[in-house]
């Protein structure tokens, strides 16, 4: 598997870039931002996903992390291809598909080209409790591992709260959390709770 790669940049297109790495060029997918914003020469460091198919190994590059795993979690969906994932990602922000997941929303998908509304639906649907929002820049940084706030926000949803206010809770138990808090669930589902407050007792009462 191809995780990331670094190199100088031999070719641009308009949706691709060909990365020489060690005398080799590979052409890499990306979405037109990347390409726009990459010159011939520059150095490149993309995080990669490596697509076997029988007639091809295709390479789709991302700028950041949370864009790879998105990306990684749109393919596990029903109807949606890497080119189709790439264009998601091409038209939102990993934080707007965080939004729009968290509030049921397929509207922003069904704008997306190539996503029709029943994909767009089932993208809102499938990736519940999956993508949460990546932490606003100048933002204190946690040691959570990837896994932790989705693996809560799932336990909050099981338990009745909304996908919304779960999210948003979980989001800010990771702010106040210390490293050791957030790279496990047990403890950051305690803080989260506690974040809720009262909600929680609401919740409860009714």
């Amino acid at each position: 598997m191809i995780s990331s790669l670094r190199g100088r940049a031999a070719h641009v297109d308009s949706d691709s870039l060909v990365i020489e790495v060690g005398g080799v060029g590979l052409t890499v997918a990306v979405t037109p931002h990347v390409a726009h914003a990459t010159n011939v020469g520059d150095e490149v460091h993309l995080h990669t996903s490596l697509i076997v198919r029988e007639d091809a190994l295709s390479l789709f590059g991302f700028e950041s992390r949370d864009e790879l795993i998105v990306f990684t979690q749109l393919l596990g969906v029903t109807g949606v291809g890497p080119k189709s994932a790439l264009g998601v990602l091409a038209a939102l922000s990993v934080a707007q598909i965080a939004e729009a997941v968290g509030a049921d929303d397929d509207a922003p998908f069904r704008r997306v080209s190539g996503i029709g509304p029943k994909t767009a639906k089932l993208i809102a649907v499938q990736l519940a409790g999956k993508v949460v929002a990546p932490r606003a820049a100048g933002a204190p940084r946690s040691d959570a591992a990837p896994g932790v706030a989705a693996q809560v926000t799932q336990a909050l949803v099981g338990l009745g709260w909304s996908e919304r206010a779960a999210v948003e809770a979980v989001t800010s138990a990771v702010e106040s959390a210390t490293p050791a808090e957030s790279a496990a669930v047990p403890s950051l589902l305690r803080l989260t709770l506690a974040t809720l407050g009262p909600a929680r007792k609401e919740h409860a009462g009714g």
